[in-house]
Formats: structure tokens, sequence, C-alpha cells
């Protein structure tokens, strides 16, 4: 028998290297397994040596601006932070050392020094003085506690300070047995805290869709230390509500259809009998502010009357406040420049609002310069918190966007929006008695417009909006060069014999043009059918409602059709 042929040192196999290679491949794809599924459910301890900030169960330690102070068992936040978390609005007034910052139902005044500060126009103490380090001013929030409405815990065991708002909801659970808290909802999570038997634990409220925060059969709680994570749903018992959302109502169920009811300083209030249809709030003009933060008031027996009438109907009453009377740009500015003067007026309005038993408010400003919009701006800041408390609503007129420095660049309407319970766009005076063209009062095109501007540049929301809409128009005349114009009252709008009108669909609206004696006439009316296609726009940008100015103005045919396009309810609707 011959021999085989011996192998080559290549052919031979090595059987403990080829071990060693699987072993390496297998090491490398578990590594690769634990990247994919498993490294990303351990959390990075990136605060761990800060003290973290957790707020309504949602720890934002990255977001805060300045270093959380603790003295003295106080907790300090800078007004950035305060700003950035509690109050958007918060100022820091240099010239008169003090931080003005509101809440709710809430202004304050807080000084750089001392302890006494305002609220709502009241003296109060407070522990603790306002904080200044290197520049950084900083508030006692555990001292302010009251005035923002929240709760605050802090565990020097984890070095997390909690910070509750008692305006939410909160629920509580135990813990029916000794567990681990992971990080995320899989076992194979980063252990962030440890629970015993009938610990009791926070369940995270899910605020867009409403109850727990719950995946996969895990529930996502917060412990007594600050720390969240995620437990199994079944090891969670006796779950108790401690409250509920907090809720302030000062808007209108439904559309709003409000009617302006305007009579002049030197006459009484309108005597009103029975219903106005498709109505659901009335605004008289009560009110006149004075150069010196004083409201002339004109109500007498009359206007008490108006206001029984008005509750009798189921119409709300928010009553015009206006700066018409004061025609002087100046005494608005100086009413408009600082805390004590916005206080006065402030405390001046809502003692006559409370007075007369209504139920809101109608802010008309008009007419102030460009340099004060941040100035109007915190006077409608200031006064909705003092508002809420008192339950009445905040409605405030602004203009269109993007005209003159005084009528409409002196608006913020982004913030008005925000701010107040309802910002009412004054969609009328397109061409007013200053134009140098003759030209529509209110077009449909100029309005959708403008409905565009305060939904988008503006950032105004729909449900906040009010398209406010004229009962009036204007006859133009046109002779020898000079354009004058006179307005004219819905309800007399006559048409010459022997004059055709023709329908305008930019504007939606008929026109009629007309010479007599040399004189040139034209007119674009204010009728029904115009009014429909504003109060379609109402609609097809579900806007908060309508308003018209004003009453006595108008057809008798219109509410009708305003009742039918808004189909506002009144407190009598359900009866």
């Amino acid at each position: 028998m011959k021999n085989k042929p011996k192998k080559s040192k290549e052919e031979k196999i090595n059987i403990p290297r080829l071990i060693l290679r699987i072993v390496v491949v297998a090491i490398i794809l578990g590594l690769m397994v634990f990247a994919i599924k498993i490294a990303p459910n351990y959390a990075r301890d990136e605060f761990a040596n800060v003290t973290n900030l957790v707020i309504n169960n949602n720890n934002i330690t990255r977001n805060v601006k300045s270093s959380i102070i603790i003295e003295d068992n106080t907790i300090y936040l800078s007004t950035a932070d305060i700003q950035n978390f509690f109050d958007e609005y918060l100022l820091v007034d240099e010239a008169n050392k003090m931080v003005i910052t509101t809440s709710n139902t809430k202004t304050v005044a807080i000084p750089f020094e001392g302890t006494t500060i305002n609220v709502n126009d009241a003296q109060t103490s407070i522990a603790h003085s306002v904080l200044n380090r290197n520049g950084t001013i900083y508030l006692p929030i555990t001292d302010l506690a009251d005035i923002y409405n929240i709760e605050i815990n802090y565990s020097a065991e984890t070095n997390i300070v909690t910070i509750d708002s008692l305006n939410r909801k909160f629920v509580q659970a135990l813990s029916s047995k000794n567990m681990s808290v992971k990080y995320l909802p899989t076992v194979f999570s980063k252990t962030v805290d440890k629970l015993e038997r009938g610990d009791t634990v926070v369940l995270v409220q899910d605020r867009e869709n409403g109850g727990n925060v719950v995946e996969d059969g895990w529930i996502k709680v917060r412990t007594k230390n600050g720390k969240i994570g995620y437990v199994r749903q079944d090891d969670i018992t006796d779950e108790n509500t401690v409250r509920d959302d907090l809720k302030i109502n000062t808007r209108i169920d439904g559309k709003v259809s409000l009617v302006w009811d305007y009579y002049s300083q030197y006459v009484s209030a309108p005597v009103r009998d029975g219903e106005i249809e498709g109505i659901n709030v009335v605004s008289p003009s009560f009110y006149e502010i004075t150069a010196s933060g004083d409201i002339d008031a004109n109500i007498g027996r009359n206007g008490q009357n108006y206001v029984e009438w008005a509750h009798a109907n189921g119409y709300k009453v928010w009553p015009m406040v206006s700066n018409s009377e004061l025609g002087d740009l100046d005494a608005v500015s100086n009413l408009l420049s600082t805390f004590e003067n916005r206080s006065y007026l402030i405390d001046n309005i809502l003692d006559k609002l409370i007075d007369a038993g209504v139920d809101g408010v109608n802010i008309d400003f008009e007419n102030m310069y460009q340099t004060d919009k941040d100035n109007y701006s915190r006077f409608i800041i200031e006064l909705a918190p003092r508002l809420r408390e008192a339950g009445l609503t905040l409605s405030v007129d602004v203009t269109a966007p993007d005209g003159s420095e005084t009528w409409s660049l002196c608006f913020d309407r982004n913030v008005i929006g925000k701010v107040a319970d309802y910002i009412v766009f004054m969609g009328y005076d397109q061409n007013g008695v200053s134009a140098t063209e003759a030209g529509t009062v209110a077009g449909a095109d100029w309005v959708e417009l403008n409905i565009k501007k305060f939904l988008g540049q503006e950032g105004v929301e729909s449900d906040k909006l009010i398209l406010a809409m004229p009962f009036y128009t204007r006859l133009w005349k046109e002779s020898n060069g000079t354009l004058t114009s006179s307005v004219v009252n819905m309800r007399s709008v006559t048409i010459p014999d022997g004059v055709e009108k023709t329908w305008d669909e930019k504007t939606k609206q008929y026109y009629i043009e007309y010479e007599q004696n040399g004189t040139t006439y034209k007119m674009w009316i204010e009728d029904e059918d115009s009014l429909k296609a504003k109060l379609d726009l109402v609609n097809e940008y579900d806007l908060a409602g309508g308003a018209f100015w004003s009453k006595d103005r108008e057809s008798n045919t219109v509410w009708a059709i305003i009742a039918d396009e808004l189909d506002a309810k009144t407190d009598n609707s359900n009866e």
C-alpha cells in the first residue's frame, strides 16, 4: 500500500484558532446587538453633579439657563428660568428696580430690595428677598408658590427639585411589591430608582391624549426622590386622583356673537326690550378713561336696567372701555408708562366692572404711539390675571396689521392674542374718512387677507379671533377733483331711481355709481349679502365668532342671518 501524501501547513486545520475566531465574531455580534437593542435603554447621567429640576413630571434640567440656588431651605430660580417655565411675560424693570410677574390670577411686583411685594395691588410680605448673583437676578421661588399656584419639594438624596402645578391633574398610586424603576419601558433598561412595597408614586399624565402614560404594559411614574421611569402596570395599585385640572372658564361656549351698543357720554344708556336674535354678548359704551387714569362712567339707572335686560335674555355684558374721548396720545402714553400708572388704571376698571355686575370687558384703545406698543401689551398682560381672578372675560379690539404707526403698528397682536380671552379684529374702515380714493369699507377680499395675517404672521389662534363687521358703509362724492365721503348706515342705504347695482365678486358687495349735478357718487353696499359673505369667513377659518358695529345701524333682516351662521348659545339656550 502506498503512503498518502502529507498535507502542507496551509492545509492543516488549526482547531484552536478557528474556535478563537468564532468566539471573536460572536462577541462582535453580541456587542452589535447590545448597541442596537440594549444600550439605548440606558440613561446617560448628564446632570449627576448639578441640581436637577423636574416640573410637572418632566426633567427639564438641560433647559435651565442658570444654576439653581438652594440656601437656608429656600430655592431660588433666575428670572430667565422663571420666564422660561412659569411666566413668559416676566419683566425685569431695571429703571424702577423691580420684577413684574403674572400668573393665572395674580399680577405681582417684587422689588430688588426688601421683602414687601405687591400682589393684585395689595401689599404683602415674603420671607426672602431677591438675590443678585453677578448680575443675574434670582427670585425665591419657594416663597412664590402661592403666586404661581405650585407645590415645590426638594430631595437632598438625589439633589432634585420637583415642582407641580396645582392647576393640573395629579394622580398617585402605591407599589404592590419591591421593584425597580426602569429608565425605559423594558426589562433591559437601566434602573433609575428602587421602590419598596407600599411606596407612593406619582403617575405621569399624558397631557395630549389624557390619562396615564402607559406603553406596552409599563406605566410611567415619578418616585418620592424625583426620579422618573417605568414600572410594570400590574405592579401598581390603589390609584388615587388627588386633584383634577383646574379650569377657570372665562370663555363663551361655542361662537361669540357680540353687538356693540354705542351711545355718547352725553346721553343715557339705551332702553332695550325683548330679544336680539342671534347674539349672546352685548357691549355698551359705559366707560371712558381720563388722563389721570380715572374712569368716566355713564351708566345711571338706564345702564343698570340695560344690564338687567341683557342678563334676563341670557346675554353676557362686556362693557367697552375706550380712550376715544381722551384724544391725546401723550396722555395715553403716560398712563401706560409705569407699573404704578397701569395698576391704578386697572384697579379703576375692575372697580367699575364689579360694581356694575357685568361679565367681562371690551378694551378699545385706539390712536397710540407705536413706541407704546410694549407698554400697551404690559397693560393687557397685567390686566388679564386681575380679571380672571374675578371671573371676568377680557376681549381686546385691534385694527388690521401692517397699517399706520398710530392705528396699526401700536398693537402686538401676538401677545394680545395669547393673553386675552379674545382678540377682536375691527374688520372695517378699509377705506375711511381720510382715504384719497373711493373704496369699500370692508371688502371680503381685504377681510380675508387680514384674517390670514392674524392667523399666520401674527400667530393668533383661530379660536381667539373674533371678526368685527360693519353695519354701515360710505357714500363717496367726487366733484372737481375733490373727494369727500359720509357714513351711511345699513338701514339707511337707498338707491336712486334708475341706478342699477352690480355685484362685485372681489368684495362680495353690490356696487353703485351715478352722477347728479356734476358730482359722481359711488357706494359699496353693506347689506345681508355682504354680511353673509363675511360670516362665511368666520366659519371657513373656524374663528371664535363675530362682532357688529353697531346696534341700530342694521336692517332688521340681518339678525336671522347672524343667528343661522353663528348659532350663538346664550345662557338661556338650555332652558
